[in-house]
C-alpha cells in the first residue's frame, strides 16, 4: 500500500562533505541534499570544514543545482559561546541555509527565539529513538529528526506512523558503538569531547576481555568495541517503505572519491526502486563501495540486533576489498586464488591478523599465472603470482595463511574523480519555451525553469520581418534556441505561434537565448527568506547575583546517593543522605529498594533506562506502579511518556521528574528549557568543566540543579552487547544465556586499567571508568554560586564502602574537611585512585 504512496520526489538522498571538491562530488552524483560543517560548532571538528564566511557561497552553489544544504551544528554549546552560536545561526539565515542540525536543546530554544521558521533537524546526537522522543520535538517545530542508528526497520516503521514527522537515517559509512550523545570516553581519557566533535575514537582501540577476574583467552580477537561499517544498500526498498525519507551517507572525513562512489550507488538503488527494478546492486557496486571505504559491511541494526555480525573484532581501520589468502611464497611472490580481480598498480596490504604491529603491503607491480606475465586485470577465481613492487614488501615477513585485501583502485579512483573534475555543469535541468510573434512587432518569447518553476519574459529589440527565403519555423527555434551547452538547462519543450512567414536576425535570438538564461540563472541560487528577530542569548539568563539565596552554608545542602545494589541502598539509607536513587540492572529488584526506603522513611527515585525504544512503555508504567517519591529520568522519550501520563492522570499522585546528565545540559537555555517541563531537579552534563560549570551556573536558577560530585564515568553506552558477541555461542538476548546474570565482565585497556561493563533491562551495555572521580575540591565554589543539591553516585562498592565515601562528602559539605582531604582520603582508600574527573581540563 505505501509503495503506491510514495514518490521519487519524497526520497532524499543526503550527502557529507568535509570540503569543496567532497560538495562538488556529491553534486555531481546526485545527492538531493548535502550536510557540512564550518569552523566551530560541528560533530566532526577534525574535517577540514568550510569557514562561515563562505555561507552564502556554498547555498548559492548547491541552490544553483536545485541541491539542499545542511549546516551541522550538532553540538553540546557551552555558556560563553552563545553569543557566537547566535551569529553563525543569523548568517545561516542570512544565507538560506535550508534547515541546522542540531543536538543541543539550549541552542534549539535559542533558534527559535531568533526565527520562528528557520527549519530545525533534531541531531541523532539527541538520542532520539521512540515515537515519544520524536513528539517531545514537536513545540520546537522541528522540521524531522535524524534516528538513532540502533532503531531497526520495525521500530523506524513504528516511529514513522505514530510520530508522524519525516525520519533521517544513516544508511552508511562508520558505525558508531556508543549511542551518539551519550559517549564520554573520549572526553575522560583525553579531553576531547564526542559532544564536542572532537571523538578519538576510543572504539577502535584493543581491549582485553575479563570475565570474573581473569583474562580471557580471544585468539586474534581484541577489537570489542568496534563495529564494522554500515551498508545498507541492499535494504534500500525496505527503508524506503519503512517510512524514510532521508537517506544519510556518513563521512564527512572522508575523501571525494569516497563521496562520488557512495552517493552514486545509492542513487542508482533509489532510481532502481522507483523504476521497478528489484535487482538489488551488483557485485561490482558492492565492491566498489568496499575498495573507498570498508572495515567489513553490516546492516547495523536495521535488520535487527546481531552482535556476533556487527563487531568481529580483528581489525579496527579499513582494508577494502578481500582478494584471498597467501597459498605459498616465491622468492618474488606469492600465490594467491583470487576472490576479487586485481591489476598492475593496485594496492595491497598482508594481514597476518595483528593489526597493531606494522602490515606489509604497497603496490603490485606484476601479476603471473604459472610463471607468465598477465596483461590487464586478473579475475576473480584463477590462482596467480602476485609480484609486490620491491622496495614495498619484506616477503621474508609474510606468512602462508595471510590474508591479502586491496587497499587501493587507482583507475577506480580516476574515473570517480572524472565525474566532478570537469568544465562542464553537473545537472542540466529542463526549460519550456513558448515564443509568438505578428508582423511588425518584436518576437515574444517566455521561458520556464520547470526545476525552479521560474518564467521569464525576453522579447527581441528588432521587429518581425517578412522572411523572404527562410521563414522561422519549430525546428530553426529549437536549433538556436536550444543552444544551451555550458548552461545549466536544456531545452525539453518549445511552443511556437508565429502569424505568417516571420523572421527576426539569428543573432537576435541568440541574444535572447542569453538574456533569458542568464536571467533564470540568476533566480536559482537565490536564498529563501526566513523571520529573524533582534534578540539577545542572555535576555532569559537568571539573575543569580540579584535573585539567588546563597546558602549560609553547606549544612543546608543535600547529599543523594545513586546505588546500583540493594546493599548499597541499605547502607545509605543507613547515613544521613537526604535521598536515594535506585539505579539497578534489573527493574524485579526495584521493589525490594522502594520497600527499603519506606521503611525508613526515606524518599526514593527509581533510574529509568538511558534508551527508550518504541514499544518499551511497559518499563516506565512499572516504574508508576511502584510510586516512588521520583523518578531519575535519562532521555526525552521516557520524559515525553512521564509528562504525558502526569497530564492524563491529574488526580493521582504523582513522582516528581529530575533530569539525569544524560539529557546533556551545558547552558542556562536548556536549564530553563526542562524547568518549564516542570523538572524538579536537572542534572549538568559531564562534558562541563569547571570554569564552564560556573558560566552556567551564574545564568541559571542553581536550585533547579543537581551537581554529580562522585562517580565512575559511564563512558559508553551501546546496544551492542559484549557479554553476548564474546562471552555466548548466542547473537541477541533471544538466545544468548544471559551470561550477563551469572558473570562479571570488564574491559582491560592498554594502560592495564579494568573498566567494568554493566547490562540494563534492554541488554544494553554501558563501560563504566575503572578509575573513580570527584569533584569535592570544587564544592566551595558550588555553594556560593547556591547549589543546594549534590549527588555521589556508586557502582560497585561495598556497603561499608558507600557509608565511609558518603561520610566524607558530608563532613566536606558540612566544612569540616576541605574537597582536597576527601580526595585525598579517596586516593587512599580506593586501590584504583581517584582522578578529579571531569571537572577539570
Amino acid at each position: 500500500m505505501q509503495k503506491t504512496e510514495i514518490t521519487r520526489s519524497d526520497i532524499e538522498l543526503l550527502a557529507p562533505a568535509g570540503d569543496w571538491d567532497c560538495m562538488r562530488a556529491a553534486v555531481a552524483n546526485g545527492a538531493d541534499a548535502i550536510f557540512f560543517g564550518v569552523e566551530k560548532f560541528n560533530a566532526r571538528a577534525r574535517a577540514n570544514n568550510f569557514r562561515s564566511e563562505e555561507l552564502p557561497e556554498i547555498m548559492a552553489f548547491l541552490h544553483t543545482y536545485g541541491v539542499k544544504g545542511f549546516l551541522t551544528f550538532n553540538i553540546l554549546v557551552f555558556e560563553d559561546e552563545l553569543r557566537d552560536a547566535q551569529t553563525l545561526i543569523e548568517m545561516c539565515i542570512d544565507a538560506g541555509v535550508d534547515a541546522v542540525i542540531v543536538q543541543d536543546l539550549g541552542l534549539v530554544k535559542l533558534i527559535r527565539e531568533i526565527s520562528p521558521d528557520f527549519p530545525i533537524h533534531g541531531s541523532t546526537q539527541m538520542t532520539i529513538t521512540s515515537p515519544e522522543a520524536v513528539e517531545f520535538t514537536k513545540p520546537f517545530h522541528m522540521e524531522r529528526v535524524v534516528l538513532g542508528r540502533e532503531n531497526n526497520l520495525k521500530q523506524i516503521q513504528t516511529i514513522g506512523e505514530q510520530a508522524k514527522l519525516p525520519m533521517e537515517v544513516f544508511v552508511h559509512g562508520a558505525l558508531c558503538v556508543s549511542y551518539s550523545g551519550q559517549c564520554l570516553t573520549s572526553e575522560m581519557w583525553g579531553g576531547r569531547s564526542a559532544n564536542r566533535g572532537e571523538c578519538a575514537q576510543a572504539c577502535r582501540l584493543p581491549y582485553d576481555l575479563i570475565v570474573d577476574g581473569e583474562t580471557k583467552p580471544m585468539g586474534d580477537v581484541a577489537y570489542l568495541l568496534s563495529p564494522k561499517d554500515l551498508a545498507a544498500i541492499e535494504l534500500v526498498p525496505e527503508l524506503i517503505e519503512a517510512g524514510v525519507t532521508s537517506f544519510k551517507i556518513e563521512g564527512r572525513l572522508k575523501t571525494p572519491e569516497y563521496v562520488a562512489n557512495v552517493v552514486s550507488k545509492y542513487r542508482a538503488a533509489i532510481d532502481r526502486y522507483f523504476d521497478g527494478d528489484s535487482s538489488g546492486p551488483s557485485k561490482v557496486e558492492v565492491r566498489e563501495l568496499q575498495q573507498s571505504f570498508s572495515r567489513g559491511f553490516t546492516h547495523g541494526f536495521l535488520q535487527g540486533t546481531n552482535n556476533k555480525q556487527l563487531v568481529e573484532g580483528t581489525f579496527p581501520k579499513s582494508r577494502g576489498v578481500y582478494l584471498g589468502k597467501v597459498e605459498r611464497i616465491m622468492r618474488d611472490a606469492v600465490t594467491v586464488r583470487l576472490e576479487a580481480p586485481l591489476k598492475r598498480g593496485d594496492g595491497i596490504v598482508f594481514d597476518a591478523g595483528d593489526p597493531t604491529q606494522k602490515e606489509e603491503g604497497g603496490r603490485v607491480y606484476d601479476i603471473r599465472r604459472q610463471g607468465v606475465k598477465l596483461e590487464g586485470e586478473a579475475p576473480e577465481g584463477i590462482m596467480i603470482e602476485l609480484v609486490p613492487g620491491r622496495n614495498d614488501v619484506d616477503l621474508r615477513k609474510v606468512h602462508i595463511g595471510d590474508r591479502v585485501w586491496k587497499t587501493n583502485d587507482p583507475a577506480l579512483d580516476k574515473r570517480l574523480r572524472a565525474t566532478f573534475e570537469t568544465e562542464k555543469p553537473y545537472r542540466v535541468f529542463p526549460l519550456h519555451v513558448r515564443v509568438t510573434g505578428k508582423l511588425g512587432e518584436p518576437l515574444r518569447s517566455l521561458w520556464t525553469d520547470v526545476d525552479k518553476g521560474t518564467t521569464v519574459e525576453v522579447s527581441s529589440e528588432l521587429e518581425l520581418e517578412a522572411a523572404q527565403k527562410r521563414p522561422m519555423d519549430q525546428a530553426l527555434l529549437e536549433e538556436q534556441l536550444g543552444r544551451l551547452g555550458g548552461t545549466v538547462y536544456q531545452l525539453e519543450q518549445l511552443e511556437a505561434e508565429l502569424d505568417g512567414d516571420l523572421i527576426v536576425p539569428i543573432r537576435e535570438l541568440n541574444r535572447m537565448r542569453r538574456e533569458a538564461v542568464e536571467r533564470l540563472a540568476g533566480e536559482r541560487p537565490k536564498p529563501p527568506i526566513y523571520i529573524k528577530h533582534q534578540i539577545s542569548a542572555f535576555d532569559d539568563a537568571f539573575d543569580n547575583a540579584g535573585n539567588r539565596r546563597p546558602l549560609s552554608s553547606g549544612k543546608d545542602a543535600k547529599l543523594a546517593a545513586l546505588c546500583r545494589s540493594l546493599e548499597q541502598v541499605e547502607a545509605a539509607l543507613a547515613t544521613d543522605a537526604s535521598y536515594i536513587y535506585a539505579d539497578f540492572e534489573f527493574i524485579k529488584q526495584f521493589p525490594a529498594a522502594v520497600e527499603a526506603a519506606r521503611r525508613a522513611g526515606k524518599p526514593i527515585a527509581l533510574a529509568t533506562p538511558r534508551i527508550h525504544m518504541p514499544r518499551e512503555n511497559g518499563y516506565h508504567a512499572n516504574i508508576l506502579k511502584l510510586q516512588p517519591d521520583a523518578v531519575l529520568v535519562r532521555n526525552t522519550g521516557a520524559l515525553y511518556y512521564y509528562l504525558r501520563a502526569r497530564t492524563e492522570n491529574p488526580d493521582r499522585p504523582f513522582p516528581k521528574l529530575i533530569g539525569d546528565f544524560s539529557l546533556n545540559v551545558a547552558n542556562h537555555k536548556a536549564v530553563k528549557l526542562f524547568a518549564e517541563m516542570d523538572l524538579e531537579l536537572i542534572t549538568p552534563s559531564y562534558d562541563l568543566n569547571i570554569q564552564q560549570m560556573v558560566d552556567m551556573l551564574e545564568k541559571s536558577d542553581t536550585s533547579k540543579l543537581e551537581v554529580v560530585i562522585h562517580q565512575h564515568l559511564p563512558m559508553f553506552h551501546t546496544e551492542h552487547c559484549v557479554y553476548c558477541t564474546f562471552m555466548s555461542e548466542g547473537t541477541d538476548y533471544t538466545n544468548c544465556g544471559r551470561p550477563c546474570e551469572e558473570h562479571r565482565a570488564s574491559l582491560g585497556d592498554r594502560i592495564g586499567m579494568s573498566h567494568p561493563v554493566r547490562v540494563d533491562e534492554g541488554c544494553r551495555n554501558t563501560v563504566y571508568n575503572a578509575i573513580e572521580q570527584s569533584g569535592a575540591e570544587y564544592i566551595r565554589n558550588f555553594i556560593e554560586l547556591g547549589v543546594s543539591h549534590y549527588r555521589v553516585e556508586f557502582l560497585e562498592e561495598s556497603g561499608d564502602q558507600v557509608q565511609e565515601v558518603l561520610s566524607l562528602y558530608r563532613d566536606a559539605l558540612d566544612g569540616r574537611i576541605s574537597g582536597t582531604q576527601v580526595w585525598r582520603s579517596l586516593k587512599a582508600t580506593n586501590q584504583l585512585g581517584v582522578t578529579r574527573g571531569q571537572l577539570v581540563k
